[in-house]
This record gives structure tokens, sequence and C-alpha cells, in this order.
């Protein structure tokens, strides 16, 4: 006895043949049918509508619902039970089953949000049970995570496990500010994976993030830096660096206390007026004590060439940034500092060179060297000058000379100042 209903069209293997529903007329309804249905856990109550609609939507609107549509309506509405009665009587399915033959299942979108929210709950109890939980920067950044979505695109990922993994990362920095530790040992340590954290990787975009908020007001907006060296030096910020052996320092004239090997050729270096490059791996292998109780700080390298070729052994302690001091330079400064030796400082007087300065002020306790509004205005006069650019600093040790650079608008390189700068760097 056969179960087709009357003027119900099946195939030969009883399957109805869905090709009319391909069609223009049906493709925007059933569209609209099964965005509802997924939002509302598949409820027949309630209407879809459709807007502008073609001739052929019209015409499937008027078979439906059994109404007729004038060709000048501009909005088609049609009750969801009325569909669902007309699939069944043509085809033997009626709506939900029709959609799920079509195009797959329905999901239940109120059901999945709700595992969201449990699952978004979970990961956050997690990271919050971190040692770093009463840290203001790592609540923050977790609030952060919660609130633009990441955390939740993450989740439909299935890369949650990602969030617990920067949170050990976070909690692998160190904490001492005279350490460091490379980011492939780094990664080891955290997720068993040395690239994990390599330039562009989901979880390095994560921990920045966090770091960002660590470093406070030193990155205005919040925003991670798009570019390589600006990445690199807010890992450093955190003491993590790439390469122990890339990041160096330059000196002369450096006596430490020790006999380590690396102590020794450093004596050697600056008994013979040598320039030398210490390395963080270096530093960090033997503990570098400098004997000197004045360590002077340039910016360039011409202003330590030019020391060496004149004034040989006989220069003070000096080290060179050559430019944004690099953490092997922090690293020796820093110890430096702690032991209580005096760090007198500069760089060129451009905004960048007062960024550098004000920062060793504050990091290490730096003495500005020759960089007062005086030193400025008499450098200024002693011949051209390059116009100042980038966005203008503060110079917090000297507020008229940041005001006079602004108003002068023309920047001075340090070597300009080398004759007042040997003169302190000679030794008595």
């Amino acid at each position: 006895m056969s179960t087709e209903r009357p003027g119900q069209d099946t195939t030969r293997h009883g399957e109805p043949p869905y090709e009319e529903l391909r069609g223009e007329g049906w493709t925007r309804l059933l569209t609209a049918a099964r965005r509802r249905l997924e939002r509302t856990s598949g409820a027949l109550d309630g209407e879809i509508g459709l807007t502008a609609p073609s001739e052929a939507e019209r015409r499937t609107v008027i078979g439906v619902t059994g109404r007729y549509r004038p060709e000048t309506v501009k909005r088609l509405a049609v009750p969801l039970v009325a569909l669902d009665a007309y699939l069944y009587d043509r085809y033997g399915t009626g709506l939900l089953q029709t959609l799920g033959r079509l195009n797959g299942p329905l999901r239940d979108r109120p059901a999945e949000r709700a595992d969201e929210d449990t699952r978004r709950e979970q990961a956050l109890t997690s990271a919050r049970s971190s040692s770093l939980a009463g840290e203001g920067w790592f609540a923050a950044w977790l609030d952060r995570l919660a609130a633009d979505g990441t955390l939740t695109r993450l989740l439909r990922r299935g890369d949650a496990p990602l969030v617990d993994a920067a949170v050990r990362v976070l909690e692998g920095l160190p904490r001492d500010p005279s350490r460091v530790v490379p980011l492939p040992v780094l990664a080891e340590w955290a997720t068993g994976d040395t690239k994990a954290l390599v330039p562009g990787a989901p979880l390095e975009q994560l921990v920045l993030r966090a770091l960002v908020l660590r470093a406070g007001g030193r990155y205005a907006g919040g925003d991670v830096p798009r570019d390589r060296p600006g990445r690199r030096a807010l890992w450093e910020s955190a003491g993590a660096i790439a390469d122990d052996l890339a990041s160096q320092v330059l000196v002369l004239g450096i006596r430490p206390e020790g006999d380590t090997v690396v102590c020794d050729w450093l004596r050697d270096a600056a008994d013979f007026g040598i320039p030398f490059r210490l390395t963080l791996h270096q530093l960090a292998s033997d503990p570098v004590v400098l004997a000197d109780r004045d360590i002077f700080v340039c910016e360039n390298p011409a202003v330590l060439r030019t020391a060496a070729a004149e004034l040989e052994a006989e220069s003070a302690a000096l080290v060179c940034t050559e430019g944004v001091p690099s953490v092997a330079c922090h690293k020796l400064l820093g110890d430096a500092a702690r032991a209580g030796a005096r760090l007198h400082w500069r760089a060129d007087f451009d905004w960048a060179g007062l960024r550098i300065t004000a920062a060793a002020v504050e990091r290490h306790g730096a003495r500005p060297w020759r960089m007062t509004a005086a030193d400025y205005r008499d450098a200024l006069g002693q011949g051209e000058s390059t116009p100042l650019a980038g966005p203008p600093a503060a110079s917090p040790w000297d507020p008229r000379l940041a005001q006079d650079m602004e108003k002068s608008g023309h920047a001075v390189m340090e070597e300009r100042l080398l004759p007042a700068l040997l003169a302190d760097l000679t030794r008595t």
C-alpha cells in the first residue's frame, strides 16, 4: 500500500525531488526561514518577509499562502506555519525536514550561544587562577579579550588553548629586571614548541597585547607595534629576547672586577684603548661587575670611535647605545647602576634622543650628560642643523630644552659636541 499523499511528488527511491526549491522563487524565502528557525530553536511561530520581491518570488508566495499579491507589492510576508503546511502537502516533508535535506541540519543557535558562553567563562576562570591575576594589566588584558570578541573567535576556531598558553608565557617572563630569557626557551617551556612565539604566530599576538598593557603609557592607544623592531622592543621590555648572541653593546674603557675570561678581555681592551662588543650571552653567563664609579653613555658610535682614537687608554668608561639601547646594553648599565655606579647619559638633540634619555632617567636613575637647554642652544649656534622630525617629546630633567627645540625646529647631533664630550671623558 502506497504511503504517498495525494499530489505528492517523489523520486523512484521515495525521496522528494527538490529541484523546484532550488529555483529563484524559493532561494531567499528558504534562506530567511532557516535563519529565523536557527534563532528560535526551530519554533514555527511568527512569519518571515521578503522586501522588493521578484516576480518569481511573488508567484511562489501566492502559491504557498493561497492569497493574491499585486505586482506592485513592496514586501511579502509568509507565516512559517503556512510554509510548513505547504511543503508537507507537496513533498511529505515539513519545513524543518525539508531545510535539513536541502542544506544540512539546522543549527540551534541559542543552545550554541549558551554553550559558547559557558566555555568562554571556563576559559576566563582558568586564566584568572594565574599567579598574575592580581596585576591590573593582566586583568585588563583578559577583559579586552572577552569584550572585543577575540576570545569568542578563538573558541569558534577551536583555539581556546591559546589563551592558557599565553598565560603560561606571561608567567614565564622574568620577574627580576636583570634577567632575560630567550624566546625559543620561553616558548618551549610554555608550549613544548620552540617556534610557538615566532613573529606573526597567533600566540605571539595574544601575548604582545598583554605586554602593551604591562608597559603602560609607553605605547599610546594600547596598540601592538606593527613593525618588526617595535615588536622586538616590546618583547625586550619584558625581558624576553629573540637571540642572546645578537643582542650586543659597544664599550670602551670598561674595567670590571672579577677574574672571568670576559672580564680579562674587557680589561685588556681598556688598557689598549680598543672598543669592545659584549653580547648578552656573555653578560648572562658570567657576572660583569664594573669597577668604574662613573660611566658615560652616548648614542652614536662616532663619539666612541673618536674617544678611542684620541684618548686611547685614557678614556673614561664609555658605553654606546647605537640608538635605542639593546637588552645587552640595559643589562650592563642596569647591573652597574644597582652596584652604585653613576650613569651620565646623553643622546642626540632630537625627539628620539629625548625619549631615550628620559627612559634612561626613569629606568636606571641616569643623569643627563650635557643635555640641557643651554647645551642645545650653544650647539645650535655652531652651524647648520637638520629639521626636527616626528612627534615631539618631553625633557623632564630640563623642560626648557624641549621648548627650545620645538621653537627652533632643528635637531643637533651629538657629534657637534665632541670637544666638550672628549674633555669630560679624559681620565684625570
